[in-house]
């Protein structure tokens, strides 16, 4: 390989890298998996590095991308099976109800990263939160496959009509159609209403704040006070759910329990919402273990969602939280 020639590959390696984050929202809102997402994306910029002398600029980089990556989401998607939250699932269970088995995490919505979402530019963090949101990935899981894709390049992504049906190889008419039933659908799910996450804003930085306090001293009466009240506490991969302060404060005083004295890590947010790596006690001083990527969720100046997800093996490297906190004990 020439040195010129290397050059220029770099050039196109540096461009397709320039939308990865991008791409990997949309990958993720698509496929509702941070996981699949990341493998999409890879998979497209494999497919187009193997396919770029073909590409003749009739279209954008950033089209000619989406456009690979949509079909390579399409073929996962070639199924029945939607993710979902536990609300969507059940009604909402017993404080003392058995947590039953665990379901795969095929089965779940999971969170993201910020980091891997949003790009430096905070401007767009404000536009792409709003779709990021736990409960509007969720609603989108109720959409078939190509009408996903429809509703999330026309009104998230902003794509024009004759765009996105370049993307889906699609009449405009079919695109125009296909958005209107996604419309629909969307309007029947009607995703929960959630405050967007400012970290800038005091009355919600207090908020979270005191919640952290609330928590770690396992204060309930405290802890509830900050509750909207039908708040929800779920926990995948378990499909019990509890909703209500009364009934979020005797499930963390019966199963929850293992919880008191945990630690909090804050995190740099998971789908545009504050955001913890939560360990709890050990057993061994100073020491805590991993129990969860718990998510928050606000609304009206009040913690509307409690949302802790147990799959740390595969979250906490996602997260780059480490397998274990450690405090000196207090002398």
């Amino acid at each position: 390989m020439s040195e010129q020639t290397g050059t220029i590959d770099a050039d196109v390696l540096r461009s397709f890298e320039s939308h990865r984050r991008e791409l990997c929202a949309y990958a993720y809102r698509m496929l509702g998996s941070s996981f699949e997402a990341e493998d999409a994306v890879q998979d497209a910029f494999t497919r187009a590095w193997k396919s770029y002398d073909s590409f003749e600029g009739r279209s954008s980089l950033r089209s000619w991308l989406y456009k690979i990556t949509t079909n390579i989401c399409l073929d996962m998607l070639d199924g029945p099976q939607r993710r979902a939250r536990p609300m969507d699932l059940s009604s909402p269970g017993t404080p003392d109800h058995p947590l039953g088995p665990p379901k795969p995490d095929y089965v779940w919505v999971e969170p993201i990263p910020n980091s891997l979402a949003f790009g430096s530019d905070p401007a767009e963090h404000v536009s792409a939160k709003d779709s990021l949101r736990l409960a509007f990935v969720a609603a989108c899981q109720h959409l078939p496959a190509t009408q996903r894709a429809i509703l999330i390049m026309r009104e998230v992504l902003r794509f024009s009509a004759n765009e996105t049906a370049e993307a889906l190889t699609m009449s405009t008419a079919s695109v125009n159609s296909a958005l209107q039933r996604a419309r629909a659908t969307m309007s029947k799910v009607k995703p929960a209403d959630t405050d967007s996450y400012d970290e800038t804003d005091t009355d919600q930085q207090k908020l979270i704040n005191d919640f952290v306090t609330a928590f770690e001293s396992y204060d309930m009466d405290a802890l509830t006070a900050l509750l909207k009240t039908d708040v929800a506490l779920s926990m995948p991969p378990f499909d019990l759910w509890v909703s209500g302060p009364e009934n979020v404060a005797a499930f963390m005083l019966g199963t929850g329990a293992a919880c008191r004295n945990s630690r909090l890590v804050p995190l740099g947010g998971a789908n545009g919402h504050p955001a913890f790596g939560h360990y709890k006690p050990s057993g061994e001083p100073g020491r805590w273990v991993p129990w969860s990527v718990t998510v928050l969720e606000m609304q009206d100046g009040v913690i509307a969602g409690l949302n802790f997800f147990l799959d740390t093996e595969r979250l906490f490297p996602l997260f780059d939280l480490p397998p274990e906190w450690t405090e000196e004990p207090a002398s």
